[in-house]
């Protein structure tokens, strides 16, 4: 009898886990992934040629990177390693999947989707300008090409990456001019009887503040962002903000970084025919699934942060414990033991995810109030005032009847960056819960397509 094709989409710290332990059951998996280089966001490699230390590359995280960079090494032999593939469709129990040259269907007996996750962004004028990036796209543009995306750096948002990324500037010799976060101080307060759940992680969290602090780095704490200053010409020059209930403070810089914690990748779920709900601690539409990674579609697993922000530590144990799950329903020993014990290590995880999303909130607020003239969809143009008017004029309540009449969340990322944004508007706009609002469905492909590749089967 052949053995069971799995198929793993992601090759960070989910997807290297989960193939790591269907070769230790005498399973060849195939591992696809977008990147050139596995490791995922978080343990992004450098490229070939680069000689950065780890500690200067992932700080506290260093020897958990080490430590999976090497794993997936040993693996490569052992399993279909397929880079730079772009997995755009699912659909009649086959991944669709584009490399640069050449267009696939590869049938599976489980599919473990670890796709990981993305900047959570909420817009605010002037975002829009040369200048302006997302807290990962500032992250890669340090470790992929040991650039600082400008002379004088502004990092503005919430969340650990808010920080994380500020200090890995810093270390590589940045002028990082302030760190702008939105969250009260006294939410971390109230959230501390979860983050105790990993208390190492929190010291990190705590040790990186207070290393920005002693290199000089302003950090407030309540900021209400205003505008980013500029010009369609020469980009950014600067930011405008309030603290708490004071006086508005202008920051001179040429580049700001922003992002308000994460949202995972669910678009690939999404087009599985997986079940989603809402979550109210993170408001965000999550996919379904049970405590070992089943979706709600036979033979669809879902693991790491693609299915709920809990980190790159939980994202190793719920691979681990998806792959295992995975091989137990295709009729292979497991270990019950081991999946008991994955199962209280996601579960302490998710006490601290929860810390974390009270300690650092999504600024739900901020959206309902976005000036008219502001940018909303960058990729099609869409300001908040054109929205708002589409609501008016049709009455619109749901987000994707709203983006038939407005075109947000129509361009080229398919509303990663702006849909939850716009629903925050539009739920504010309506006086109705953000829930009501719905969600944007995905559409296939996930990411625009070179048209000339080929079509073959595997």
């Amino acid at each position: 009898m052949a053995d069971p094709r799995i198929i793993i989409v992601g090759a960070g710290p989910a997807g290297t886990r989960a193939a790591e332990a269907c070769v230790q059951a005498g399973i060849r998996p195939v591992v696809l992934d977008e990147g050139r280089r596995d490791g995922g966001q978080i343990y992004r490699r450098q490229p070939d040629n680069f000689t950065r230390p780890y500690a200067k590359l992932y700080g506290t995280e260093a020897p958990r990177a080490q430590a999976l960079h090497e794993t997936f090494d040993g693996l490569k032999d052992r399993i279909d390693y397929r880079a730079e593939t772009l997995v755009w469709n699912i659909a009649d129990g086959h991944v669709r999947t584009a490399t640069r040259t050449m267009e696939s269907a590869l049938p599976f007996d489980a599919l473990l989707l670890c796709t990981g996750a993305t900047d959570r962004l909420m817009p605010v004028k002037g975002w829009q300008f040369a200048g302006s990036y997302s807290l990962g796209g500032a992250q890669v543009a340090l470790k992929s090409q040991a650039v600082s995306i400008g002379h004088k750096v502004v990092f503005m948002g919430s969340g650990p990456l808010l920080y994380l990324v500020a200090s890995q500037y810093v270390q590589a010799g940045a002028d990082v001019v302030a760190v702008l976060d939105t969250a009260p101080y006294s939410a971390r307060i109230k959230a501390l009887p979860d983050l105790l759940a990993v208390p190492s992680v929190l010291w990190n969290g705590v040790a990186l503040t207070l290393a920005l602090k002693r290199a000089g780095v302003m950090v407030r704490n309540s900021v209400k962002p205003l505008e980013i200053l500029g010009n369609a010409e020469d980009g950014v020059s600067g930011i405008r903000f309030r603290v708490g209930a004071g006086a508005e403070q202008t920051i001179a810089c040429d580049a700001v970084a922003m992002g308000h914690h994460l949202r995972p990748e669910t678009q690939l779920a999404d087009l599985a025919r997986c079940a989603f709900a809402f979550d109210p601690v993170t408001r965000q539409w999550l996919p379904e699934r049970d405590g070992d990674g089943r979706s709600s579609v036979a033979g669809v697993y879902l693991a790491g942060d693609g299915a709920k922000i809990l980190g790159a530590r939980s994202a190793e144990a719920s691979g681990r414990l998806t792959a295992l799950a995975a091989l137990g329903d295709l009729g292979l020993p497991v270990d019950k033991g081991e999946m008991a014990s994955l199962r209280g290590d996601v579960g302490t995880y998710a006490k601290f995810a929860r810390g974390l999303a009270t300690a650092f909130p999504w600024p739900a607020e901020q959206a309902g109030v976005l000036p008219d003239e502001a940018i909303l969809c960058r990729c099609e143009g869409v300001t908040a005032g054109d929205l708002r008017a589409v609501m008016r004029e049709t009455g619109a309540k749901e987000a994707n009847r709203a983006k038939a009449f407005s075109r947000v969340g129509m361009g080229r990322c398919q509303g990663r960056y702006c849909g939850l944004a716009a629903a925050e508007l539009i739920a504010a706009q309506a006086g109705v819960p953000v829930e009501q609002v719905g969600r944007l469905r995905g559409q296939a492909p996930v990411k625009p397509l070179n048209i000339s590749i080929g079509d073959t089967d595997a």
